[in-house]
């Protein structure tokens, strides 16, 4: 029977997604952001290129969409946030679940927001001339110089974030859905584009081969590690995102299809950044394995070094500056979705007030590169910190628990869900099960413990 927002027990006036290709638009919107385009070419790059990808692949299509089901299965059973999800599904201890989904999506959009200011700064700096710089180690220090400011990074986190808030405002269907169908295809569009550029550059091959060569010798249970912590980070796993975005979801969509549409498109935008990045890094001898710096301050420099370099600049910012807003809108909705159901609050009191909060908390993050560079806590400074809280921590807590509620709670509700009570093929179901059971939380608990650096 298919769902309207007035369903028994559901909160009025919720919305729905107008269409399931807009949903797995919005869905994939929500994957595919700061963490495919920044942080996995640089995560490639520095652990072994093509033997990493293989890796990542092979949990990003075993353990990544089994989760990503789980969280949806969720979101559609109970129509509510994470929070109000797990009240109506399980009770008991399960909200603390939803809470801790909730408690991150904030955080993580509190800093992501921060860093996503960067790269709108960096579309003006690039259009501008303001990055020309003589080498590789002076955009190094340009780029310190922006980020350790105490005003110009606060204005761009706050533009950033002005731009969420006001996609979230409009709802579920002309908001979040409209956007997403209007700017994924566009940030494809930008991929392929300088992709061709990339794997054209003179002295590209060797680039192409390290990221598309495996050579397995290479590889080590860090390298397994890297890509699991990679694959739930790239798919927005285990923050409330997909439990939120499945809240919407009428029943007689096909989940377990439209998992594998969403994680496809999800893994190619990965694996196309790869090929952006890395062999433009090759083709001038620069280091795969410069890290987080990859983006602002190594590409910048290759960018420099092309014809028409400082075109394709504005191309690549424009792009990561799309990524980062299609993620940071899920975000946003899944702690305004919250205050919404649970709290009784208008989505635009909603909408506003989080995203208020998620820009003051992002103050101290920015400021923490700058004139609050000494304050630390655990040996880290506040951006640092609130990254490592939220995604070493309250990540793979929440995942663990999500796909434990859908293993063992929920049992068959949880199959007669995804495959829509029968009316959709579900090949895959046992395996989904058995993942759930036992595979997901045992790697989510080797993220969890090697992120808190309790391995011998």
């Amino acid at each position: 029977m298919a769902r309207n927002d007035t369903a028994e027990g559901a909160p009025a006036g919720r919305g729905q997604w107008g269409t399931r290709a807009g949903f797995i638009l919005a869905a994939a919107g929500s994957a595919v952001g700061l963490g495919n385009v920044w942080k996995f070419p640089y995560v490639a790059g520095d652990n072994g290129g093509a033997v990493f990808l293989v890796v990542y692949l092979a949990i990003v299509f075993t353990v990544g969409v089994s989760v990503m089901l789980a969280e949806f299965v969720i979101g559609r059973a109970g129509e509510r946030n994470p929070v109000g999800a797990f009240k109506r599904l399980g009770g008991g201890a399960w909200p603390t679940a939803g809470y801790i989904g909730v408690a991150a999506g904030i955080i993580i959009l509190s800093f992501y927001s921060v860093v996503a200011g960067w790269t709108l700064a960096y579309v003006v700096k690039s259009a501008t001339g303001l990055l020309a710089a003589p080498d590789a180690a002076s955009y190094g220090a340009r780029f310190a110089a922006f980020s350790s400011e105490p005003v110009e990074p606060l204005l761009w986190h706050a533009l950033f974030m002005a731009f969420t808030v006001a996609i979230v405002l409009r709802g579920v269907k002309r908001g979040i859905e409209f956007s997403c169908v209007v700017l994924l295809p566009m940030l494809f569009v930008l991929l392929a584009v300088l992709a061709v550029r990339a794997v054209t550059l003179p002295g590209a091959v060797s680039g192409v081969e390290f990221y598309l060569a495996p050579d397995f010798s290479k590889l080590t249970p860090g390298i397994v590690l890297a890509a699991l912590g990679q694959a739930f980070f790239s798919l927005s796993l285990g923050m409330g995102a997909m439990i939120t975005y499945g809240s919407y979801l009428p029943h007689r969509v096909n989940l377990p299809g439209s998992v594998l549409w969403i994680t496809g498109f999800d893994t190619l935008a990965a694996f196309v950044a790869g090929l952006v990045v890395l062999p433009a890094v090759f083709a001038f001898s620069l280091d795969p394995a410069a890290g987080p710096g990859l983006v602002f301050i190594t590409l910048p420099a290759v960018f420099a070094q092309m014809p028409a370099g400082e075109v394709f600049a504005v191309l690549f910012f424009v792009l990561l500056a799309i990524a980062a807003l299609t993620s940071s809108v899920s975000l946003l909705e899944v702690g305004v979705a919250y205050f919404v159901d649970e709290r009784g609050m208008p989505r635009r009191t909603a909408a506003i007030a989080v995203g208020a909060f998620c820009f003051l908390a992002g103050i101290p993050a920015s400021l923490s590169l700058g004139a609050w560079k000494d304050v630390t806590l655990f040996g880290k400074g506040i951006l640092d910190l609130m990254d490592y809280a939220a995604s070493n921590v309250m990540l793979p807590l929440g995942a663990i628990a999500i796909v434990a509620f859908v293993g063992w709670r929920m049992g068959g509700r949880a199959l007669a869900e995804a495959s829509g009570n029968g009316a959709h093929p579900f090949a895959w179901a046992g395996a989904w099960r058995f993942v759930c059971r036992y595979v997901a939380p045992i790697a989510v608990a080797w993220i969890l413990i090697g992120g808190l650096g309790l391995r011998g």
